[in-house]
């Protein structure tokens, strides 16, 4: 069996170069010129009898049949440099977490100086992705994804999305002024409950990004509500949930949230309506090989989400969807 295995050497030249995507930033991190890394890169497409790279002018990239091998290779190796480090009394501290940009925009990185703070033995960098990361060694340690269940994988849920409607406080003191002189709430007081259809008369804010589709997001709140999304109202859209949210602070209208999006106390120019939220189905998990389940980063780093998430709000608050 061991005649068929490729040179160690070989396997970790590929990896580097995939994961870098470059043999000149690979040669730098395995400190070796960039002409042996290609040398190497060539015995391994002979032993292997498969092109792995594309070569384009300046630009690289892995044919499938690269990206399929360096999917099944890259956890074997990562599994022996583990292996070793635990075996030379060595425990690796550095973690990369693959998240939306958003959730880590919004929640995540104004909370970081808590895990610095807590755990300055962990190295943790962020793999921001505008869509759910794909679950690959190539892309992070750790995952916040949507994706419930993979084969490997633990799942561990931190939130269950939900939508609800806000605007700029002079935005909100406009709709109060409109309320009383319809009759609809008195002189100085403020609205405990507000009608979703009461919306339609000023501009709604849609975020193609919630639901995949240009004013489905209100569409869908206001079903909630057994409201209709009315063909003469004034919608202005947007490609993302940032901007909508942008807008509102501008006072352009009302947007939807979520929790990780919006929160009170950190956004002090913008007001939560007194009106339903909105399920959207949708479940935030921290994710993570499971034979890595008994890492001491990953444990450390899996308790201080759920810690944050918890007394954030995020989890624990909302309904079960399962």
């Amino acid at each position: 069996m061991s005649n068929r295995l490729p040179p160690l050497r070989a396997l970790t030249c590929f990896e580097a170069v995939a994961r870098l995507n470059s043999f000149s930033r690979a040669a730098q991190s395995l400190n070796i010129t960039q002409s042996a890394v290609s040398h190497q890169i060539r015995q391994l497409e002979d032993h292997l009898g498969e092109a792995l790279f594309i070569r384009h002018g300046r630009y690289l990239s892995l044919t499938e049949d690269g990206r399929q091998y360096y999917e099944d290779i890259a956890a074997a190796l990562s599994d022996i440099q583990r292996a070793t480090d635990r075996m030379q009394g060595r425990e690796d501290r550095k973690l990369r977490l693959a998240l939306y940009s958003s959730f880590a925009v919004r929640w995540l990185i104004p909370r970081l100086h808590r895990l610095q703070d807590a755990h300055p033995e962990i190295e943790l960098s962020l793999e921001m992705t505008p869509e759910s990361p794909t679950l690959s060694d190539r892309i992070g340690d750790c995952f916040i994804t949507l994706v419930e269940r993979q084969r490997g994988y633990t799942m561990e849920r931190l939130y269950a999305e939900r939508l609800f409607a806000i605007c700029s406080r002079r935005l909100w003191g406009r709709v109060v002024v409109d309320l009383c002189a319809a009759g609809l709430a008195g002189p100085g007081a403020t609205p405990t409950a507000l009608n979703p259809d009461w919306l339609q008369r000023y501009t709604l804010l849609s975020a193609q990004s919630l639901f995949g589709a240009p004013n489905e997001d209100w569409r869908r709140w206001l079903g909630a509500a057994d409201c209709a999304l009315r063909a003469e109202t004034r919608v202005q859209h947007f490609s993302h949930i940032l901007l909508a949210l942008e807008a509102a602070r501008h006072h352009q209208g009302f947007a939807l949230a979520n929790d990780y999006m919006y929160s009170e106390p950190e956004d002090p120019d913008l007001v939560r309506l007194p009106c339903h939220t909105l399920l959207t189905g949708d479940c935030f998990y921290f994710g993570y090989k499971t034979s890595r389940r008994n890492e001491p980063a990953i444990r450390t780093l899996r308790n201080w989400l759920q810690q944050e998430a918890r007394n954030s709000g995020l989890l624990g608050v909302q309904q079960p969807i399962d």
